[in-house]
C-alpha cells in the first residue's frame, strides 16, 4: 500500500506538468515545433532567394515592376507555375490562359496537399490545413512529411516564415537587377532559370528511362507545334496547356506509378492496436488531462 501511494505521488506531479503544458499558451504547446520549422526553413530560404532572383529577371522581361514581382512571388510560391505565368504575360495572353497554364503547372501540389492532409492529427481545424496548403512547396512538403508522428502546422508556419519572404524578396531583387544592369548581363542571368529547370529534369531522367523519353518527346512535340498548321496559330500558353495535359495523361495511362511507392505511413497507423490516446502520448501531450490514477 505504501509503495502504491509512493508511485502515485511520483506520477501526480508529472501528470500535472503535462496537463499544464497542454492547457498553456500557444508557445507552450507549439513553440518547439515553430522554432524547428524556422531552423529548417533557413537553408530553403537561401536557395529560394537565388532561384527566385532568376524568376525576377523573367518578370522584368514580361514588363512587371519590383512591387508587382514581389507580390507575384509572394502569392505564387512555385517556380514552374510562376515562370509559366510570366511567359503568358510576356506573350500577351489572356487571364484565362494564364490561370489554366498555372493550374496545370502547379497540379502536382494537389497530390502533395492530399498526402499532407493525412498526416495531420484528426480534428485539426480547416484553417490550419488551408494555411499550410498555401505554401506547400516541394521543399517545405519534404521537411514536414519527413517528421515522425502527426504533422504540427506550426512547424510548417515556422519554415514558411523565412522561406516565403526569401522567395518574394528574391523575385523583387531580380526585377530591380533587370532595371539597373546592362542588357547583356540581364540576358546572361536569364539563362540561369533554364539551368534551374535542367537541374530539375536531368536527375530523374537519368534514373528513369520513361521520364527521359517523355522529356525528349516534349521537346519534339513543342517544336512540331510551331510548324503544324492548326496548332501553330494558337498562343504559346494554349500550346503549353495542350502539351502538358496530353503528355501527362499519356504517361499516366501507359506507365502508371504504384501509389504506395515512396509513401510514408503516418505514425500511429503502423501499429493496428495503438489507440488515439497512445498516439497523443507519443507526441508528449496527454490525451486527457483528467486521467485518473486510481487504477495504479
Amino acid at each position: 500500500m505504501a509503495t502504491a501511494e509512493l508511485g502515485m505521488g511520483e506520477r501526480l506531479p508529472q501528470a500535472r506538468v503535462a496537463c499544464t503544458a497542454s492547457r498553456g499558451g500557444l508557445l507552450a504547446r507549439h513553440g518547439v515545433a515553430l522554432k524547428e520549422g524556422v531552423r529548417d526553413g533557413v537553408p530553403i530560404a537561401i536557395g529560394y532567394l537565388v532561384v527566385s532572383f532568376s524568376l525576377g529577371i523573367a518578370a522584368h522581361k514580361a514588363g512587371l515592376n519590383a512591387v508587382e514581382g514581389f507580390f507575384a512571388s509572394l502569392l505564387n510560391n512555385a517556380s514552374a507555375g510562376e515562370f509559366a505565368g510570366f511567359s503568358v504575360i510576356g506573350a500577351g495572353g489572356s487571364l484565362v490562359e494564364m490561370a489554366a497554364v498555372m493550374l496545370v503547372a502547379n497540379a502536382r501540389y494537389l497530390l502533395m496537399s492530399c498526402s499532407m492532409a493525412q498526416r495531420f492529427e484528426p480534428g485539426t481545424p480547416l484553417v490550419h490545413r488551408v494555411l499550410v496548403g498555401y505554401d506547400l512547396t516541394d521543399e517545405l512538403f519534404g521537411i514536414a512529411i519527413a517528421r515522425p508522428g502527426y504533422a504540427d502546422p506550426y512547424y510548417s508556419y515556422g519554415a514558411m516564415a523565412v522561406a516565403l519572404p526569401g522567395w518574394a524578396v528574391g523575385g523583387a531583387l531580380g526585377v530591380v537587377a533587370g532595371d539597373v544592369l546592362p542588357q547583356i548581363v540581364v540576358s546572361a542571368l536569364s539563362v540561369a532559370l533554364y539551368g534551374m529547370f535542367l537541374a530539375i529534369i536531368i536527375p530523374p531522367a537519368r534514373q528513369n528511362r520513361v521520364v527521359a523519353a517523355l522529356v525528349l518527346a516534349s521537346f519534339a512535340a513543342r517544336w512540331s507545334f510551331t510548324l503544324l498548321p492548326l496548332v501553330s496559330a494558337l498562343s504559346d500558353g494554349t500550346r503549353t496547356i495542350i502539351l502538358t495535359v496530353a503528355l501527362s495523361a499519356l504517361a499516366a495511362a501507359l506507365f502508371p506509378v504504384d501509389e504506395r511507392d515512396g509513401v510514408q505511413e503516418p505514425a500511429g497507423e503502423k501499429d493496428e492496436g495503438a489507440s488515439p490516446a497512445a498516439g497523443s502520448r507519443a507526441q508528449g501531450t496527454p490525451a486527457d488531462c483528467g486521467v485518473s490514477l486510481d487504477a495504479a
